[in-house]
C-alpha cells in the first residue's frame, strides 16, 4: 500500500493545541445553547469574546506547527494554495450559494494531511478576507469552519480509485451543509426580531432553542447551503482525479521533510574524490591564495 506524503506533520503538542482550539470553537459556535441566561449583559458579547480568544488560539497553533515542523517547500505549497483559494472565492459566492473554494480544501487536506488542511482552511479565509475587505467579527468563525473542513478531509478512510472520488464527493456535500449550519450560529442570536418564533430567546430550554434554530436554518439557509454542497461535490467528482494526481505528484517530487540518507558507496566515493587519504584535506585550490604555482596557471 502506498503511503501518503504528509506536508505538515502534526506532533503531539500541536494535536493538543488543535483539540483545545476545536473545543473552544464549538463552544463559540454553540454558545446560544450552552451559555446560561444572564451570564452576559449583551448577546453580542459572547461572539466577540470568543472571536478574540479563537484568534489567540490560532496563533498558538501556527506557532506549534511552524516550530521546525514545516519546511520551506510545504510553506510554499501552503502559500500557493491559499492564494488560489483567495482568488477563487470571490468568483463563486453570491449566486445561489455556489462555492468554488471548498473542493481545493477537501482535495489538499486529503493528499497533504489533516495538519495541512487545517492550516490551509485558516490561511485561505484570512487571505480572502483581506482581499475582499471581509474582515469582521465573523472572520474567526469562517476560518475555523474551513479549517475543520480541510482537517477532516485528511482524516477520512484511506481508499483509492473510484471509491475515493465517491467518498470525497459525499464528504464535500456534507461539509457544505456543515459549514452553513455552523456559520449561521454566529449571527442567529442577534439577527432577528426577538418576538419572532424562530429567533433566539434567552432562557428557553436547549431543545426548544435548537428547534427554533433548525426552523431558522431550514427557512433561510438550506437552499443556499444546498448550492454549496452540490457545487463542491460536482467539482470534486469532475476535477478530483486530475487535481489529486497533480497534488500527489507535487508531494512526491517535493519530498516534504525528507531526511538525507548516506550510503557506504557515497562516503567511499566522496573520500576517494576529495582526499588522498583519511584525514587529509581535499586537493582543491583556495580562491583566497594565489594559484601561480599550480599546474595550468603558469
Amino acid at each position: 500500500m502506498t503511503t501518503l506524503n504528509v506536508a505538515v506533520r502534526v506532533p503531539l503538542r500541536a494535536v493538543l493545541a488543535i483539540t483545545m482550539a476545536s473545543f473552544l470553537g464549538f463552544v463559540a459556535f454553540l454558545w446560544p445553547f450552552v451559555v446560561a441566561p444572564g451570564t452576559f449583559g449583551s448577546t453580542q458579547t459572547p461572539p466577540l469574546m470568543f472571536g478574540v480568544l479563537l484568534l489567540l488560539v490560532l496563533a498558538v497553533i501556527f506557532a506549534e506547527i511552524a516550530d521546525g515542523r514545516i519546511d520551506a517547500k510545504a510553506l510554499a505549497m501552503l502559500g500557493v494554495l491559499s492564494a488560489i483559494n483567495a482568488a477563487l472565492r470571490p468568483l463563486g459566492a453570491g449566486t445561489a450559494g455556489i462555492e468554488t473554494v471548498f473542493f481545493i480544501l477537501v482535495l489538499a487536506g486529503r493528499v497533504f494531511g489533516p495538519g495541512f488542511g487545517f492550516a490551509l482552511g485558516c490561511t485561505s479565509l484570512f487571505a480572502s478576507a483581506l482581499l475582499t475587505g471581509g474582515v469582521g467579527p465573523w472572520m474567526p468563525y469562517q476560518m475555523f469552519g474551513c479549517a475543520w473542513v480541510g482537517m477532516c478531509a485528511g482524516l477520512l478512510p484511506r481508499v483509492r480509485g473510484r471509491a475515493e472520488i465517491v467518498l470525497l464527493a459525499a464528504y464535500a456535500a456534507v461539509a457544505g451543509y456543515f459549514f452553513g449550519f455552523m456559520l449561521n450560529l454566529s449571527f442567529w442570536p442577534f439577527s432577528l426580531d426577538p418576538t419572532s418564533s424562530i429567533a433566539y430567546q434567552p432562557g428557553l430550554p436547549a431543545l426548544e432553542q435548537l428547534h427554533r434554530y433548525l426552523t431558522f436554518f431550514t427557512v433561510t439557509s438550506l437552499g443556499w447551503d444546498t448550492g454549496r454542497a452540490v457545487t463542491t461535490a460536482v467539482l470534486v467528482t469532475l476535477a478530483g482525479p486530475a487535481v489529486l494526481g497533480a497534488f500527489r505528484r507535487a508531494a512526491r517530487r517535493a519530498r516534504f521533510r525528507a531526511a538525507p540518507a548516506f550510503t557506504a558507496a557515497a562516503v567511499l566515493s566522496s573520500t576517494s574524490l576529495g582526499a588522498t587519504s583519511p584525514g587529509s584535506r581535499p586537493l582543491v585550490p583556495d580562491p583566497d591564495r594565489p594559484t601561480r604555482g599550480l599546474p595550468g596557471n603558469r
